[in-house]
């Protein structure tokens, strides 16, 4: 004997009927706090920010960015203010 019931409802209905607890406010909650935390922290990682934040640590650090740029370019050589000893 094979019987086959289909039943027709939402998953919000299935819930209610099993008597389990409506969770779309606590969603709605997290979910607004989380938007929250991303929106306060995006201005953290925008371009110019992380920039200025690398560039404030040592004054030279732009010379020191180019002098590696120039040499994994193979351009190669020292900028004319440096001098080898």
């Amino acid at each position: 004997m094979k019987v086959n019931i289909e039943i027709d409802c939402t998953p919000l209905e299935a819930r209610q009927f099993f008597g389990l607890p409506d969770v779309a406010p606590m969603q709605a909650a997290v979910m607004d706090k989380l938007q929250q935390q991303v929106l306060s922290n995006i201005e953290k990682v925008s371009p110019e920010s992380l920039i200025q934040s690398w560039f404030t640590f040592d004054p030279k650090i732009a010379e020191r960015f180019q002098d590696m740029f120039v040499a994994m370019a193979g351009l190669g050589g020292t900028r004319s203010g440096d001098k080898k000893k």
